[in-house]
């Protein structure tokens, strides 16, 4: 990857919408030669998707928690991830370092729904405990670059 290349990414996480041809404007390329170089990068693997992002009260998802999940012995991230990706309250996996061994991300729409949600990821056998965090508010996000 190159600054060109760089700079295509940068443009993309603000205006996933543009078209080629505009930001070929903003990188000094044409709009096929900036087709060229995403159509590289996803097949490289720098990119590795392309999807909305959505306003979670506009979905109803007005509650969010993170979920840490201690499970009785070792589990694999493959394990991991096709237990809690049927869950679509789920929003986010993550291995961690540390007592917990996974860190769950849960959005939705009152506290009943996190409640059911957070029963659901126990009701993996191997699940000893969870230790859930809500939160109150969101103030800063980045798009990650």
């Amino acid at each position: 990857m190159d600054n060109i290349d760089r700079d295509i990414l940068a443009h993309l996480l603000e205006h996933a919408r543009a078209s080629f041809q505009e930001i070929g404007a903003v990188v000094g390329l044409s709009a096929p030669a900036v087709k060229r170089r995403v159509d590289r990068m996803v097949t490289g693997g720098q990119i590795t998707g392309f999807t909305a992002q959505v306003n979670p009260t506009a979905l109803g998802w007005r509650t969010e928690a993170y979920v840490e999940v201690y499970y009785r012995d070792n589990i694999s991230p493959a394990e991991l991830r096709r237990t809690l990706e049927p869950i679509p309250q789920v929003v986010g996996v993550w291995t961690i370092a540390g007592e917990a061994d996974a860190l769950v991300h849960v959005m939705a729409t009152d506290m009943a729904e996190i409640e059911s949600t957070v029963e659901r990821i126990r009701e993996n056998t191997r699940v000893g405990r969870t230790r859930s965090s809500i939160v109150m508010s969101r103030l800063l996000e980045r798009p990650r670059t």
